[in-house]
């Protein structure tokens, strides 16, 4: 099955060429200078023929990584939700930049997981080399289904690091009174809005600024956010003083533009810029404006909402990403169990 022949390589010294043939699909070559390395690839790719594994196919020979980033961008991506800050095309270039020259056939998860050390040991966050690696596994997907560039994504057995439990940052009593008033004398108009609004709803900042006019409700007291990380439209009730708010801001609506907070580059810097002066002037330490997001859903677990109203109301579809705030509802569990053992085995 396998053959390994002799020849004199450019330099004149010996190399020791290595066919390993299957029936149905086109021979496996790889050159080596050791003839012990050319035994143990031989070896080791009999083996892997033998337990059923697929040799790559003709197009994986034909194609660089390169040709499928290209390929993916400019077909794929376009069609993806995208926000202005979405980084999945610098990403893959990086990709293109480190693996772009291998041929997909020599794209293996030991070369990504190479790329992925080299990521980690550039000091960068866990969450951060696992975006890399999420980034790059779409495309891949793309090319084993419906390109037929693979036969299998690599990226299967690529290990992600492993993330540190997810920090809950919410904002106490004090803090939020101070945030609120900072935020009030901003000179951003819009600042005090978008805050009590992220405070009411867990809307991220993405998709307070994409917000649009027809997505308010204010006769149901209803918000839709439909440009969300999941993709996926989620309504949620607006009362109180953030429904109070919306209706003054309404009334001061700019008419050339459906979006609620209508917004530039250039505005964009100035709300971070604002809420950066906001959180300074109140005082307040290790806190970002995702962490609003936080806030809202650690006051529906001090409140009573169980794990899975919580997900419900962030938009999570599974309750992974809620479990942080499992200690906040432990009140509302005990009260839960309690009343159900004072109904099955009467008062103690």
């Amino acid at each position: 099955m396998a053959t390994i022949e002799r020849r004199t390589g450019k330099d004149g010294h010996p190399v020791y060429r290595v066919k390993v043939r299957r029936r149905g699909a086109p021979p496996q070559t790889a050159t080596f200078t050791k003839l012990s390395d050319a035994r143990k690839w031989a070896k080791v790719t009999e083996g892997a023929a033998i337990e059923g594994q697929h040799f790559p196919t003709a197009e994986a020979k034909r194609h660089t990584l390169a040709d499928l980033i290209e390929r993916y961008i400019r077909d794929v991506l376009p069609h993806k939700r995208t926000s202005p800050e979405d980084s999945r095309e610098r990403t893959l270039r990086w990709w293109q930049a480190q693996l772009g020259h291998c041929m997909l056939a020599d794209v293996t998860p030991a070369r990504i997981g190479e790329c992925r050390d080299l990521l980690a040991r550039g000091k960068r966050a866990k969450s951060t080399v696992n975006y890399y690696l999420k980034t790059l596994s779409p495309a891949l997907t793309v090319a084993v289904r419906e390109w037929g560039w693979l036969e299998d994504s690599p990226m299967r057995k690529v290990t992600k690091l492993k993330e540190p439990r997810g920090r809950v940052r919410f904002l106490s009593t004090e803090e939020r009174e101070r945030l609120l008033a900072a935020c009030q004398v901003s000179k951003n108009k819009s600042l005090y809005t978008i805050v009590v609004l992220a405070l009411a709803t867990g809307g991220r900042q993405q998709e307070l600024l994409t917000l649009r006019w027809p997505d308010v409700d204010f006769k149901r007291g209803m918000i839709t956010f439909h440009q969300t990380k999941n993709g996926e439209r989620r309504a949620l009730p607006l009362t109180g003083p953030a429904l109070a708010l919306m209706r003054q801001h309404a009334q001061v609506r700019r008419l050339d533009t459906t979006l609620v907070f209508p917004s530039t580059s250039t505005k964009r810097r100035r709300i971070r810029d604002s809420w950066d002066y906001a959180v300074k002037r109140a005082d307040i330490a290790d806190f970002h404006f995702h962490d609003l997001r936080h806030s809202f859903a650690s006051y529906l677990a001090m409140n009573g909402a169980s794990l899975l109203e919580i997900a419900e109301a962030l938009g999570h579809k599974s309750l992974a990403m809620v479990k942080r705030y499992a200690h906040l509802t432990e009140g509302h569990t005990r009260s839960v169990v309690e009343r159900m053992n004072r109904a099955v085995f009467g008062e103690s």
